[in-house]
């Protein structure tokens, strides 16, 4: 669970920008939701950004970033979060008119490590990342039973928190690089470890594994600074074994446009569009297919510099969400802290050994 990968003008260092971006994308997919159906999903949208399919440098690099979300939805999340949290009776067909809110703020680590031997005539990099901070909800509604002969209603209200650890998220990727043109191809997925419990409002782990696959491409023209990014991906969603509930099979697509203005510095948009494509399922599902969308765009400023043997890069994104259906939207910040080695490769020299 999963950002974005910027890094320094490759026209004025060494490639070694590269490989903080390329942990940034790794750790990214450790950010997590706070809670499994919904319209909540494993991938976390604007996972990835710009410079997305750049070659990493060769070897360990560490990203550390922070991830906070404040979201909002209306009666059909609320429902459903009452139904799963044994508020409603799924049997019964009542009208309830509520609301939900949601926040989430976790610290995520990712060790990642580059090979310099070409795999399938590109790079390989694999990392994992680990999560923890503090999770929490309120729901708030009001249910309505009529009959011919009366109406009756009722006040439900919940409020949750939590404070553990996230689920653990392996990534794998294969870079190739020719001329401007840069591609990346990714797996990843969710091991369902972290702190959950199905009748929390409220969680930090999402109580069920996932799959997610696809591939990214990178338009970088190093003379003038232009670049821009698009990766996109599928997400299959295992049971959920606690609620018998299948999330439906998710499309993700993030994107990323940046313009460096120094040798340090570049400031550019970044934007994501969700939308799942299978409806949900399960013996646990008790709120139809409950296929939601959303779309998220923001700006972005990173900055690069090196101390010693290391380089460093920071970079803040922000997002707005937009057009949400049947899930929780609002918006979302990343603070993404990345060290590397300084490469003593030219990126010339090494776009060469990349595409050998």
């Amino acid at each position: 669970m999963i950002g974005q990968l910027y890094r320094l003008s490759p026209w004025c260092l060494p490639l070694a920008a590269t490989n903080l971006l390329a942990a940034s994308c790794m750790a990214l997919l450790g950010a997590t939701a706070s809670a499994d159906q919904s319209g909540v999903s494993y991938w976390v949208p604007g996972t990835f950004g710009s410079l997305v399919a750049a070659p990493p440098t060769p070897g360990w690099s560490l990203t550390t970033f922070n991830y906070y979300t404040s979201v909002t939805a209306g009666g059909d999340v609320a429902a459903a979060r009452a139904i799963t949290i044994g508020k409603l009776n799924p049997t019964l067909s009542v009208n309830f008119n509520g609301s939900y809110k949601a926040n989430q703020d976790t610290i995520n680590v990712n060790p990642s490590y580059a090979f310099a031997t070409p795999i399938f005539g590109g790079e390989l990099a694999i990392g994992v990342t680990a999560a923890a901070g503090p999770s929490s909800a309120e729901l708030n509604g009001v249910l309505g039973i009529g009959t011919n002969s009366f109406t009756a209603t009722r006040q439900i209200s919940a409020n949750g928190s939590v404070v553990g650890f996230a689920d653990v998220d392996p990534i794998a990727q294969v870079f190739w690089n020719s001329g401007v043109n840069n591609w990346m191809t990714y797996l990843t997925g969710d091991i369902p470890v972290g702190t959950y419990n199905s009748s929390n409002l409220a969680n930090v782990g999402i109580g069920h594994g996932a799959i997610d696959g696809g591939a990214g491409y990178t338009y970088l023209d190093t003379k003038i600074g232009h670049e821009f990014s698009l990766l996109t991906g599928f997400t299959y969603n295992l049971i959920n074994p606690s609620t018998n509930y299948q999330n439906g099979v998710d499309w993700h697509a993030d994107w990323g446009l940046s313009q460096y203005l120094t040798k340090q510095l570049f400031v550019g948009a970044v934007g994501y569009f969700y939308n799942q494509i299978s409806p949900d399922s399960g013996p646990g599902d008790h709120v139809g297919p409950f296929e939601s969308r959303v779309i998220g765009i923001g700006p972005q400023i990173g900055f690069t510099t090196s101390t010693g043997p290391l380089q460093a890069y920071l970079n803040v994104k922000a997002y707005r969400e937009l057009e949400a259906i049947h899930r929780p939207s609002g918006w979302n910040t990343w603070l993404i802290l990345s060290l590397s080695p300084i490469s003593e490769v030219p990126s010339v020299a090494r776009s060469a050994v990349v595409t050998k």
